[in-house]
């Protein structure tokens, strides 16, 4: 099916959604609740969602490797959460209090993950690496922050610049200029320790531990250990953005799976069970500079202020309290993992069978499809494998329309994703979702090859 004709046909499949869309583009600004919802000709109005899949308003059913963002490892309203958020919310929704729940939730967290010494719970990734980055300055006494090219920490107006390309320009309007965040190229320990010695004046190094973008440009776990052993040195912090990696990698996270201790760690998605909520956790001694003492001097201008209405809320920590039991066992994650595998090797096996210039990727629950789109590179090639790349510009900087049509049409045949080519796994997936969703990925790629976005061997 031609590009257009299958443009047209989505459309039309979506009559509903169409409506919704017209009402959004009056209500809401940008016609959504967050830039990667928006899509063409219409974004995606889901109806409900049950174990690995999801339904659209209009009835259009889809394997869902999207998952709240990656915060469903357990798929869509397990039983264990549901029964959890009934019986909380009969006694209240929200007390502007702690809580049983809230202290049960912390524990959990402070159980599974090796550097909690402290946990303080927040309401997203965002939130987590905000208050990460206080509290470090705060510890420290210095202002400034070494980050990573690609690296995504949320939308908030320290950690916007940098995460997408070009890595050097800003990352939005709006946002006032970042004498004290530092944004250099991951992976070379080297560029690291020289940044340190001669820029001075470092808080913190902040760092997903998947590398960028949850694993879409991956990152050496000797480079992690590296920044561990050069902040330990030099008396930066070492923070991981575990937002996606947190309770997915391994119940203790990538630091877990990987035999890593940061100072500060930020949570969100999984730590919450699909509900709203996020966490900061972290050495006991930086962790700290929360206590309240009494001294009013102390008080008033020796800690770190932080608030937030719905921290720990109820409904969040009994959600966050369900799947942590179930994450400490080992098998929701384990499941997850091997369903991922074996979607990575099936699709792989399209690309090889099709003659595609691309690849699959990812560890754990994750994959990710990287289509090589420089003709120069492909003729200099004379297999796939040639192709794989840790360059941050290439595996981020794919076309913005591949991508996009990438996306539509894998929807079209009944699939969505998590953001650019790729996506994760669930506990709640079958071996049917996958047979399925390779079926739809190989229609895809065919229509594409046809359409000239992506090219042959």
């Amino acid at each position: 099916m031609a590009m257009d004709e299958v443009y047209e046909a989505y459309a039309a499949a979506r009559p509903k959604s169409l409506e919704y869309l017209a009402r959004a583009c009056k209500v809401l600004g940008g016609k959504a609740g967050h830039d990667l919802r928006y899509s063409t000709p219409v974004p995606l109005y889901i109806d409900r969602g049950e174990a690995g899949r999801k339904w659209d308003v209009d009835g259009n059913e889809y394997i869902d490797f999207l998952l709240g963002n990656g915060a469903l490892l357990l798929g869509h309203a397990p039983t264990e959460v549901v029964e959890a958020i009934n019986e909380t919310v009969g006694k209240g929704t929200h007390f502007g209090n702690d809580h049983r729940l809230h202290i049960e939730w912390a524990e959990l967290v402070q159980q599974l993950v090796p550097s909690a010494e402290r946990v303080r719970f927040v309401n997203s990734g965002t939130e987590a690496t905000l208050l990460a980055l206080r509290l470090a300055r705060a510890f420290t006494g210095r202002k400034k922050t070494l980050r990573f090219a690609g690296h995504f920490h949320g939308w908030h107006d320290d950690v916007v610049h940098g995460f997408q390309p070009p890595f050097d320009q800003q990352g939005s309007l709006g946002v006032p200029s970042h004498d004290h965040m530092v944004c250099i190229p991951a992976g070379d320990l080297n560029l690291v320790e020289e940044m340190l010695k001669t820029a001075g004046d470092f808080a913190a190094l902040i760092v997903e531990p998947s590398g960028a973008s949850w694993g879409r440009v991956p990152l050496d776990p000797e480079f992690l250990r590296g920044l561990e052993q050069l902040t330990r040195q030099r008396e930066e912090l070492l923070i991981f953005d575990e937002v996606v990696t947190g309770f997915r990698y391994s119940p203790g996270g990538a630091q877990g799976l990987y035999g890593l201790n940061p100072d500060l760690s930020c949570f969100a998605k999984v730590v919450a069970g699909g509900m709203p909520g996020g966490a900061v956790v972290g050495r006991a001694d930086v962790m700290e500079l929360f206590d309240v003492t009494g001294d009013p001097q102390h008080d008033r201008f020796g800690r770190v202020v932080h608030q937030g209405t719905f921290n720990g809320a109820p409904l969040c920590a009994a959600a966050g309290v369900a799947v942590l039991k179930q994450v400490a066992t080992g098998e929701p994650i384990a499941r997850a993992n091997a369903l991922a595998a074996k979607l990575r090797a099936a699709w792989d096996q399209v690309l090889e069978e099709m003659g595609v210039a691309g690849y699959l990727y990812g560890v754990c629950s994750t994959f990710h499809v990287y289509f090589e789109t420089d003709r120069d590179r492909v003729q200099a090639v004379t297999s796939r494998a040639e192709l794989y790349t840790n360059d941050a510009d290439r595996l981020k900087g794919m076309p913005g329309a591949l991508v996009e049509s990438y996306q539509r049409q894998l929807r079209f045949h009944g699939v969505d994703n998590m953001s650019s080519t790729g996506g994760l796994l669930s506990a709640a997936h079958t071996d049917r979702d996958i047979e399925e969703a390779t079926v739809a990925f190989r229609l895809t790629v065919e229509g594409l090859l046809a359409s000239g976005q992506v090219l042959s061997l």
